[in-house]
């Protein structure tokens, strides 16, 4: 474990949009990157963009090293994952493991936890676009997290240093969670191709100019009202 007083030794497994932004993120906390598992070119290039000269290591080697493993990786590739890691034996107690996947929880990561192994489920609400402007973007942003009670605070306590904002969301609600977040973001993207579609075709030659100040209004209209039922009508 680092020496430094509450920093973490972090190992990053993924290389995604994801991954290589919420690691900056946390080494700019004070936390230190000891190594990221990729296999894809694009992959190397976020991590030296991003970390400069963090290690390319396979995983098992990842493992080894960190304190915290961030698994950043799609909801569908973490149980086969995490069970055969298990199975080779490399997950260690008091070894934090955290996935970004929005409708998990941490009983995917049982065969982890079994092993000693202390289970977190961070999701940051926001589009990632992979650079250095999400670490902008998560500031202020939320993170949906989830954790057994007792480890609870460790999860919120990272979130925080990332400059967001936790919500905690339990363990049953994250399939519910994931389909807001899903529905926000395709419906919002959707309309916006609409409309920009729609401007151009006649002839408007900088229809996002026209329709961001139109967009984010009507999207803070909108949040105004939560909570009132009666400024939703069927």
């Amino acid at each position: 474990m680092s020496s430094r007083a509450g920093r973490l030794d972090l190992g990053v497994i993924g290389a995604g949009r994801v991954g290589p932004v919420l690691a900056a993120g946390l080494a700019g906390a004070g936390h230190r990157v000891v190594g990221v598992a990729t296999t894809s070119q694009d992959g190397r290039d976020r991590v030296e963009a991003l970390l400069g000269d963090v290690p390319i290591l396979p995983i098992p080697e990842v493992l080894a090293a960190a304190d915290l493993v961030l698994l950043a990786i799609p909801g569908d590739e973490i149980a086969s994952l995490v069970q055969g890691l298990a199975d080779a034996g490399h997950w260690r107690a008091g070894q934090l493991l955290a996935h970004t996947a929005p409708a998990l929880g941490t009983a995917v990561l049982r065969p982890a936890l079994e092993r000693g192994a202390i289970p977190l489920a961070i999701h940051p609400a926001i589009v990632f676009t992979g650079t250095s402007l999400d670490l902008q973007r998560l500031r202020g942003a939320t993170c949906a997290v989830t954790a057994p009670a007792p480890v609870l605070p460790i999860a919120q306590a990272l979130v925080v240093e990332l400059g967001a904002e936790p919500v905690v969301v339990d363990e049953g609600d994250r399939s519910a969670y994931a389909e807001a977040i899903e529905t926000a973001t395709a419906f919002s993207a959707s309309i916006v191709r609409q409309s920009v579609e729609l401007l151009r075709g006649i002839g408007v030659e900088e229809p996002s100019h026209v329709i961001a100040p139109l967009i984010r209004a009507t999207v803070d209209e909108a949040l105004g009202h939560v909570g009132s039922p009666r400024d939703f009508p069927d």
